[in-house]
């Protein structure tokens, strides 16, 4: 099975039909939805897949429906061939690769959204969140925990996050899915949709993977120079020190998140939030009394990383 070429579907119907033939056959079809541009990480959470599924859909689609119109769509990375590469060579193959080409074409277009049309017949990939995008009406909140983190500084994210996880749901139909810790926010947000409207899936959540100098696992760790990545590496440093700080007896969060944030500061970095949540509500704590999570987002010249620690003591 090793190296194998994974069957390429671009058509919803055609992946809800593969789906149902593999179920009714009696295989557990698991699932990692990703935007592309993979890395260890990606190929990690395939790994962990594959540990609770016979077979495995790894989804390649940039949703512009997480994106706010004056963010800039066009230069998030891809690399579709270095994908299945990838997945072949490196993550031992996969089953099926679902590459849909826009899922928000319904087929019906009028005035502006012909032109919206062409853009993505172009290879433009276009913000479906403005008022006319797309058609498209429909959108499922998580709604207090989209609230806060990367809720705050990105307001339209999560619930385009929620809602394309429920297309794709909607269309693999899998008895597994994973998702990466390091986005946890988001992680907690999809378990939450998953209990609140009965899909019939479990939801796994994978570790976080780290770079040997620390550095959280990103696509976008690409575009830091050298001398960013090396100061970059002040937020796991911060955060391990916060973890250990927290688990000698300082629990006072105040104390903990004025460690990390000064740590940053002096490195070179802007923080955008750094916040210790509970794990399952992630509401803000004074004091770590339950297992909690030390969430930071940070910026290192144009690039925004994210990363955490979990923290029981």
């Amino acid at each position: 099975m090793e190296n194998k070429e994974p069957l390429i579907i671009t058509n919803k119907d055609d992946m809800r039909r593969w789906s149902r033939t593999a179920k009714a056959q009696g295989k557990i079809v698991g699932f990692v939805p990703t935007m592309g541009y993979l890395h260890e990480g990606h190929l990690s959470l395939v790994q962990e897949c594959k540990q609770h599924s016979h077979l495995t859909v790894v989804s390649i689609y940039v949703n512009p429906g997480q994106f706010s119109p004056n963010e800039d769509l066009s230069t998030y990375p891809s690399d579709f061939i270095g994908d299945i590469d990838k997945l072949k060579n490196k993550a031992g193959g996969v089953d099926v690769v679902f590459h849909p080409k826009n899922l928000y074409d319904y087929g019906k277009h009028d005035g502006v959204v012909n032109a919206r049309s062409s853009d993505l017949a172009e290879g433009k990939v276009v913000s479906c969140v403005e008022n006319s995008g797309m058609g498209h009406e429909t959108w499922v909140r998580v709604e207090r925990l989209e609230k806060g983190l990367c809720g705050s500084s990105r307001p339209v994210f999560f619930k385009g996050v929620a809602t394309i996880v429920t297309k794709l749901f909607n269309i693999v139909e899998p008895d597994v899915a994973v998702f990466g810790k390091k986005d946890y926010q988001q992680w907690r947000i999809i378990e939450r949709m998953v209990r609140d409207l009965d899909f019939g899936i479990k939801i796994i959540g994978a570790e976080l993977l780290r770079d040997p100098d620390g550095l959280a696992k990103s696509s976008r760790n690409v575009h830091l120079s050298p001398e960013q990545r090396k100061k970059a590496t002040s937020i796991s440093e911060s955060l391990f020190n916060a973890k250990t700080a927290a688990q000698k007896g300082q629990v006072v969060c105040r104390e903990l998140k004025d460690l990390v944030i000064k740590t940053i500061h002096e490195a070179g970095g802007k923080v955008d939030y750094a916040e210790i949540v509970d794990q399952e509500s992630l509401e803000a704590l004074e004091e770590i009394k339950s297992p909690a999570v030390f969430c930071i987002a940070a910026w290192f010249g144009n690039v925004r990383l994210l990363d955490n620690v979990e923290i029981i003591v």
